[in-house]
């Protein structure tokens, strides 16, 4: 039987229902196109799975790593590289200069101030400017002094604290025991016959005491060695009365120095 359609209008046709999406010419069964389509089921979501919380970042312990970096300094030079690399102390960030020591280390008397001000961070000494000038007119008046030639009557200084506190401000107690291990460490590297504590943050560090004008001119002892509590030289440019003391306890000490030579 002939089409009654010619060959264009069929195309025509075709073309028509291929845009509209006809896929197939002919169904197995009849299809409804009027019918709503079913909704495919919607898959079932995975449970959610706890998620861990990041953990927590180890609490450094600063002592102990203080410790660990001073047990490993063999000498001076080794000890003053571990301090410079000591990154835990916040004060390194505001400080210009590490302040490590000053004098001669194998004199008999090693002295600890308490922390660099502004001009021991500019020098990158300890004891200088106005304190350390009458520090060293202290000590040579019992003929002893930095930069004296006779390592028996040579001093050799340091600070408690190598890094300069913002404003001059008091050392903290958590700084104090965070480079308490530097500081027994250069006791040991140096060996001085006696030590002299100039200050309450000294006292404290090295006698675990403050109260300098109390413990000032009587003798105690520390890592084995005997330790006199002295007046720091800034106490006595603020208050020139206690001068008198400064002085007994300077002839305190040269007498327990003749003493034991």
């Amino acid at each position: 039987m002939e089409s009654a359609l010619d060959y264009h209008t069929a195309e025509a046709l075709l073309t028509w229902q291929v845009e509209l999406g006809a896929a197939e010419a002919m169904l197995d069964a009849p299809l409804n196109r009027y019918e709503s389509p079913k909704e495919a089921p919607k898959p079932k979501k995975a449970a959610a799975q706890p998620v861990a919380a990041p953990a927590a970042a180890p609490e450094v312990d600063a002592a102990a790593e203080a410790k660990k970096a001073a047990s490993g300094a063999r000498d001076l030079d080794g000890l003053q590289a571990a301090l410079a690399g000591f990154e835990l102390c916040e004060l390194k960030r505001g400080a210009r200069k590490l302040v490590f020591a000053d004098g001669n280390p194998a004199a008999r008397v090693m002295i600890f101030g308490e922390a660099p001000g502004r001009e021991e961070d500019r020098e990158g000494k300890p004891f200088m400017g106005r304190t350390g000038q009458l520090l060293d007119r202290m000590f040579a008046a019992i003929d002893m002094g930095r930069d004296v030639p006779l390592s028996k009557d040579a001093i050799y200084i340091t600070n408690v604290l190598p890094w300069r506190p913002p404003q001059n401000r008091d050392p903290k107690p958590a700084e104090i025991a965070m480079m308490r291990p530097f500081l027994e460490r250069h006791i040991e590297i140096v060996a001085p016959e006696m030590i002299v504590v100039m200050g309450n943050m000294a006292c404290e560090a090295v006698l675990g005491q403050r109260g300098v004008t109390r413990l000032r001119g009587t003798w105690a002892e520390a890592f084995g060695k005997p330790v006199l509590p002295m007046l720091h030289p800034n106490d006595l440019l603020r208050q020139p009365r206690f001068k008198r003391d400064a002085w007994a306890d300077l002839l305190s000490l040269k007498a327990r120095l003749e003493a034991s030579a």
